[in-house]
């Protein structure tokens, strides 16, 4: 997968993601397969599938393993806002 700037604009629907760091304590660490996305939030089912977490994107930065390996980290501000509406932003090119 090519990372680029509009990475931000992927569906995290079934990606897998663990957050890398957040100013919640609680939240680092926390990870497995993103089963929902509202405006503010991520929700993770851990592996064995017994649990779900909520997290809110604002406060991590999100480590996202896609289908062929690659791992993009990407922080949470950047996602906040609903997936459809992430779609219409434009992004400026980071280098």
């Amino acid at each position: 997968m090519k990372v680029t700037p509009d990475i931000i604009r992927y569906e995290f629907i079934g990606t897998n993601g663990l957050v890398a760091q957040s100013s919640n304590k609680s939240y680092i660490g926390v990870g497995g397969t993103v089963i929902g996305e509202s405006k503010n939030t991520f929700t993770f089912q851990n592996q064995q599938k017994t649990c779900s977490t909520v997290v809110v994107k604002e406060a991590a930065t999100f480590d996202f393993t896609f289908n062929d390996g690659t791992v993009v980290e990407i922080d949470g501000k950047l996602l906040v806002g609903r997936s459809e509406d992430r779609l219409k932003k434009s992004t400026k090119r980071l280098w």
